[in-house]
């Protein structure tokens, strides 16, 4: 369980349109609340992603996303909680899952402008080459490598 920090003004625009289209000002906060929850906990499913009783919640006023469940691996949980994090909107989320399957912590990047993957490889790795690595274990967030963003947090695989 930990608390993980997101850049709050970077990530999928999902609070405030669509199904989240409830999270304005002028609706009630609890609804509103419900409704970006619901709409994030939507994009997991999206992202091919699951948890043995996943709930998902979120705190408009402070940017907070709390996820709880049972993930079946460390990687799908991590994978979860940047799916979490990497919404527009939220600045933390508390981390409440499970895992069946225990791993190593997790190691976490934050895009700055100029990344690459290239680069963040050869910072971690010593070899820019190993690009495809990081790319893989952010998969289905990341649909090609060179579709990265500042402000997004990335895994960083052992």
């Amino acid at each position: 369980m930990g608390l993980f920090a997101f850049i709050k003004d970077a990530g999928e625009k999902l609070l405030g349109i669509g199904e989240a289209k409830a999270a304005t000002p002028t609706a009630d906060p609890a609804a509103a609340n419900a409704a970006a929850g619901k709409a994030i906990e939507n994009y997991i499913t999206k992202m091919n992603l699951s948890a043995e009783n996943l709930q998902v919640s979120f705190n408009g006023a402070t940017g907070e996303v709390t996820v709880s469940g049972k993930a079946a691996t460390q990687e799908i949980k991590e994978k979860i909680l940047l799916s979490c994090g990497n919404v527009k909107g939220v600045s933390s989320v508390v981390d409440k899952l499970d895992v069946a399957e225990q791993a190593a912590e997790p190691r976490f990047y934050t895009v700055v402008s100029g990344d690459t993957l290239s680069k963040i490889s050869k910072q971690y790795y010593g070899n820019a080459n190993l690009y495809n690595k990081i790319f893989e274990a952010n998969r289905p967030m990341l649909t090609h490598p060179d579709k990265i963003y500042p402000g997004q947090t990335l895994r960083i695989p052992d």
